[in-house]
């Protein structure tokens, strides 16, 4: 089986072609033929944030958002409230977290619980990520809070920008800005271990998650291989996680029975309705 040569696309999960000898992606002859100028990237992204002056974040209470809430109070000193948007599937110790960065940080912390059951009970009876939908209900009710409190901002740890800039535009005059954009892994937990941040014992690609782990074995044994691929290929190519690392966050998880049936019984989703 064919695998991208600078990417861990296979046939399985991308188009595969041989370029110059080499085997390659057609995300990643595409990335090849318009690279991004990394460097105007990083400078845009502190250009920006230099005249950011209040903002909220979207805090999950993983690693990603802790190092973003960091970033923003520390390096750029923003008037900045962390927002959790709890879909009723984030784990305990996520919260945990979440409370004792922003304490620490002396950062204001809101948590708004919402049902998410509809898009997640979806995702594991038809076998699908429950990422994307996920994210967009989130990012959306993330702009109405923040039209709310008349705040432009959204601050979000994501560490791919989109196409060459670090933000896009969303409706109402907000704009969302990729807080992580371009930072690699050593960095970021360079700035993690800074923190209070206590790492839980959750399964798949997660540190604030309940459902990726159910999820992600699910389409696996579907599939074959991860949801998660793509973008996780995404931070190999632009350089970001290590090619031997990402390779093990793609296997196929391994989901203690209790952690499986605590979810499936949240969703009401009994054994023979996934057979």
């Amino acid at each position: 089986m064919l695998r991208c040569s600078l990417c861990i696309h296979d046939e399985r999960t991308g188009k595969i072609d041989i370029v110059d000898g080499k085997p390659l992606c057609r995300e990643c002859q595409d990335f090849l033929a318009h690279p991004p100028n990394k460097g105007k990237i990083r400078k845009e992204l502190d250009d920006l944030m230099n005249e950011v002056d209040r903002a909220i974040l979207g805090f999950s209470g993983g690693k990603d958002s802790s190092v973003a809430l960091y970033l923003a109070k520390e390096k750029y000193q923003v008037d900045v409230e962390a927002v959790m948007i709890d879909n009723g599937f984030i784990a305990k110790e996520a919260i945990e977290n979440a409370r004792r960065v922003a304490e620490y940080l002396n950062v204001p912390l809101t948590i708004l619980r919402y049902d998410y059951s509809d898009i997640f009970r979806t995702a594991l009876l038809k076998a699908q990520s429950p990422c994307r939908a996920c994210s967009k209900r989130t990012m959306e009710k993330l702009r109405k809070y923040a039209l709310k409190k008349g705040i432009r901002y959204i601050l979000t740890g994501h560490e791919i920008p989109f196409g060459h800039h670090p933000y896009r535009h969303l409706k109402g005059g907000i704009l969302q800005i990729r807080l992580l954009t371009l930072m690699n892994e050593e960095e970021r937990f360079r700035i993690l271990r800074k923190l209070p941040f206590k790492f839980p014992e959750l399964h798949g690609y997660t540190t604030n998650c309940l459902i990726i782990g159910a999820a992600l074995e699910r389409y696996y044994e579907r599939r074959g291989y991860s949801f998660e691929t793509r973008r996780i290929a995404a931070l190999v190519r632009y350089g970001l996680m290590d090619r031997k690392r990402a390779l093990e966050k793609v296997k196929k998880p391994e989901i203690p029975g209790e952690m499986k049936l605590m979810v499936y019984e949240k969703l009401g989703i009994k054994e023979e309705m996934i057979k």
